[in-house]
C-alpha cells in the first residue's frame, strides 16, 4: 500500500477535524514499540492529532486542495446534480456520509444541489444546516489560497450561504 509522504508546513485534511498543517513527525509507543507518526496541529485550537506516517489514508488524512484544484471545484460548485433521495431518512444517512467524507469535489456536489433545492423551494433545518456545514468545510478549504479562481469559489459559497427562497 502506498502513502503520501508529508512535510512539515503542508496543508492537510484530517475529518472531521478539518484543516491543519504538518509540524513534523515523531515516535510514539504503542504495544512496546515505537512507531512514527504525524503530528498535525489545527489552527485557532490546541488541538493537534497524531496519525501514522505507515497509513495515514487510514486515518483519512490527506492533502489540502490546491490553486490548481479550483478551476475543477469552481465547476462542481456552479453546475452539479445530485440525486438525492426525497425521503428525509435516506437523504440524511447520504448527506451525513459525504459530510464525514470530507472529500472537497463530493461537498461541492452537494453544496449545489442544497443551493438549487433552497433557492427553488426552501431547504427544512435540517436540510439547511448541512449546507451550511458543507460550506464551512469547503471555505475551510480554500482558505488561504490566495488567486482569482479561489476568490471566485469563496465569493461563491458567501452567496450560497445568503441566499434565500424565490418568491
Amino acid at each position: 500500500m502506498t502513502h503520501t509522504a508529508f512535510q512539515p508546513g503542508d496543508r492537510v485534511v484530517l475529518p472531521p477535524y478539518g484543516i491543519g498543517v504538518v509540524q513534523g513527525t515523531c515516535q510514539r509507543p504503542v504495544g512496546g514499540h515505537d512507531q512514527a507518526y504525524y503530528q498535525v496541529t489545527f489552527a485557532n485550537t490546541s488541538s493537534r492529532a497524531y496519525v501514522p506516517v505507515a497509513a495515514p489514508e487510514g486515518a483519512g488524512l490527506r492533502a489540502a486542495l490546491t490553486a490548481g484544484d479550483m478551476p475543477a471545484l469552481l465547476a462542481s460548485l456552479s453546475s452539479s446534480t445530485l440525486n438525492l433521495p426525497r425521503q428525509w431518512a435516506a437523504r440524511h444517512r447520504r448527506v451525513a456520509e459525504i459530510l464525514a467524507s470530507g472529500d472537497p469535489f463530493e461537498l461541492a456536489v452537494l453544496t449545489c444541489e442544497l443551493r438549487r433545492w433552497n433557492v427553488q423551494r426552501g431547504l427544512p433545518d435540517l436540510d439547511r444546516q448541512a449546507l451550511r456545514r458543507a460550506i464551512r468545510l469547503l471555505e475551510q478549504e480554500v482558505s488561504g489560497l490566495q488567486d482569482g479562481e479561489a476568490e471566485r469559489v469563496q465569493q461563491l459559497l458567501v452567496t450560497a450561504w445568503n441566499e434565500s427562497p424565490q418568491e
